[in-house]
């Protein structure tokens, strides 16, 4: 999840002469030590995040109880909480390392609070950090499906844990089946397309910006998973509504770095009378600026309207089988 680099970036960019290390090995090195403060901010946030999912529980105002009744216990179902705030954490991480994105790759900004080699070097590094967020997530809720799992020996129990975390279209119950291999897709995709940026010497600048672009499809994915299965939002209370209200900032500057794009060659001019990719490409993106001005349209709306498929929490709790309505 880097940033786009500007024209006059990309001459920079060579394969390493000889008798240097290559230099994806010398960046990625870099920026894991870097990410090391960050990541331990990430750690803190989600203890944070734990210790007040718990505290719901225990006092009883946790929605997760409240979809599953069973899982009133957070003694028994802690790497479950953990899961959760690994999930939450991870999401915030990847809308800082969106917005951070989107700020650099989009118009210069008259001013910035650093330097742009600062905010460059916090959106690698946030950009790592969230990648280990999510894949802690994803860990800790196969390790609560191998604790569930007492029935069956320990190999089917790893096997289960396994495959209904990490095994696309596998986990079969509840929403689930719709939402996990969202979830899955974003990290299947944030992993690839965040790690490309240490080898684009070696694929070309060019190439790794278009495939970059599709970062945004990561967080798409990871906002959907979380509106889906996420049981601290759906309800439609102050959690659900301050998730909404994120998405407004990222919509808005992704509108306007598709309006105000920094590189001459995506700016939406117009079309050209011959045949050829230049009236294609004119229309992709003059439908791109449309599409993105709607949601954010949308976004304010649903703000605003309250009205965004979020249901009331039932005054009784739901009578539902343990893992039938399960949701992170």
């Amino acid at each position: 999840m880097t940033s786009e680099a500007r024209p006059d970036e990309d001459a920079a960019v060579a394969p390493p002469g000889r008798g240097r290390p290559p230099a994806d090995r010398v960046a990625l090195r870099g920026d894991l030590r870097s990410a090391l403060p960050d990541a331990t901010a990430a750690v803190a946030v989600t203890g944070l995040v734990f210790a007040f999912l718990w505290m719901r529980m225990e006092s009883g105002a946790s929605d997760t109880v409240a979809v599953m009744p069973f899982m009133d216990d957070a003694g028994t179902y802690w790497m479950y909480l953990l899961s959760q705030a690994f999930g939450w954490s991870g999401l915030l991480w990847a809308w800082g390392t969106v917005m951070l994105g989107l700020l650099l790759s989009g118009p210069r900004p008259t001013r910035l609070p650093v330097s742009r080699q600062v905010l460059e070097r916090w959106h690698r590094t946030t950009s790592l950090t969230t990648m280990a967020l999510m894949f802690a997530h994803a860990l800790m809720f196969a390790a609560e499906l191998v604790r569930y799992e007492t029935k069956v020996d320990w190999a089917e129990r790893l096997w289960v844990g396994f495959a209904d975390s990490f095994v696309p279209g596998w986990y079969d119950s509840g929403t689930g089946r719709i939402a996990i291999p969202l979830g899955q897709g974003a990290l299947y995709l944030a992993i690839p397309l965040g790690l490309l940026f240490y080898v684009r010497h070696r694929i070309g600048a060019n190439t790794w910006r278009r495939l970059h672009r599709f970062v945004i499809v990561v967080y798409v994915l990871s906002v959907w998973h979380t509106l889906l299965y996420g049981t601290n939002v759906w309800y439609g209370e102050w959690p659900r509504t301050v998730l909404w209200l994120l998405q407004i900032p990222v919509g808005a500057l992704l509108l306007i770095r598709l309006l105000r794009p920094a590189r001459r060659a995506e700016r939406l001019g117009p079309p050209k009378g011959g045949v050829g990719a230049a009236r294609p490409a004119w229309w992709a993106r003059a439908v791109g600026r449309v599409v993105a001005g709607a949601v954010i349209v949308g976004l304010v709306i649903v703000v605003v309207s309250g009205r965004d498929g979020g249901r009331d929490r039932p005054a009784h709790p739901p009578e539902t089988a343990p893992h039938s309505q399960e949701t992170d």
